[in-house]
């Protein structure tokens, strides 16, 4: 029997420095609201041991994992990360990838498969920085493609932020589409070019947003014809969101799942989900729009 699978995130089993818990809760508390609702049973959750190096290899470089493994960054690379280093955060990073990759063989099955954490798009092969230390969909799709399980995979990358990392790693691979429709005045400030950047204006609405994605993304759908799907679906959008400077309301927010949802189940396409970037000062606000999200993939594709 076909069921939804969710990566579960090992955050609490490793717990930040003090400063930065604020920002982690959404990762605790997604799945328990889920859980609370009846949404899913603890059957739906799965965690995955650490990706083994020998993947991680395939996106980064070995200088950089060397630097992972054995605490040896510096100072200003654990600034543009944005956490202090720690072998905790280092394995959690390496787990979340893993989950990525696991997703992907629930999402054959079953269609689609969703890590509560992962949509690490800041990491660059040989750096990290914005929060995110290994770029999950990097090392989720290059695995597919040394497997040979996809020969076309789109990544649709929703966050108000731009996929800087995802777009300088996936440069010039013709068998890994990006799409990245963000803020135009958001982190970062220097872009990266994806194989599509649609550039948001500060203040964009409901209506203006939703019709901008209506425009795109069937025709990427139909020209791009990937045999993947990779969505990072951030909340970041929101009209609440201390960092997005868009205006884009919770019903938005749902509607916009929705629809990328539909155009790929409608096409019978396999889909991992990350969850990405939330900032509302209320976390039950960033929690309620995260858990739209897992909403509307179980209804869609009827788990």
């Amino acid at each position: 029997m076909k069921k939804l699978h969710i990566a579960f995130d090992p955050i609490y089993a490793h717990p930040l420095p003090e400063g930065h818990r604020f920002p982690m809760l959404k990762y605790e508390l997604i799945p328990a609201q889920l859980e609370y609702e009846g949404s899913i049973t603890a059957a739906n959750l799965f965690s995955s041991k650490p990706c083994p190096d020998e993947v991680v290899l395939w996106t980064h470089t070995a200088d950089y994992v060397t630097k992972l493994h054995h605490q040896m960054l510096s100072a200003r690379e654990q600034r543009h990360i944005g956490f202090p280093q720690s072998p905790q955060l280092t394995q959690r990073e390496f787990i979340i990838a893993q989950g990525t990759i696991d997703c992907c063989y629930y999402a054959m099955e079953n269609g689609v498969a969703l890590n509560v954490a992962g949509g690490t798009h800041h990491a660059f092969a040989d750096r990290g920085e914005g929060f995110c230390m290994l770029n999950d969909f990097g090392v989720a799709a290059n695995y597919l493609l040394q497997r040979n399980l996809a020969k076309q995979i789109l990544i649709i990358d929703l966050d108000v932020h731009q996929g800087n990392g995802t777009a300088s790693i996936f440069t010039g691979e013709p068998r890994v589409f990006t799409f990245s429709m963000h803020g135009k005045n958001n982190y970062p400030f220097r872009k990266e070019k994806s194989d599509l950047d649609v550039e948001l204006p500060d203040g964009i609405d409901d209506a203006a947003y939703l019709q901008l994605l209506r425009q795109h993304l069937p025709r990427l759908l139909d020209t791009v014809r990937p045999d993947f799907i990779f969505y990072l679906s951030g909340v970041d959008i929101l009209s609440t969101d201390k960092f997005g400077k868009l205006q884009v309301s919770m019903e938005g927010c749902r509607q916009r799942d929705h629809f990328v949802f539909t155009q790929i189940h409608n096409r019978r396409l396999p889909c991992v989900v990350a969850m990405g970037g939330g900032y509302s000062p209320q976390v039950k606000t960033i929690v309620d729009a995260h858990c739209n999200t897992f909403r509307a993939a179980k209804d869609i594709w009827g788990l």
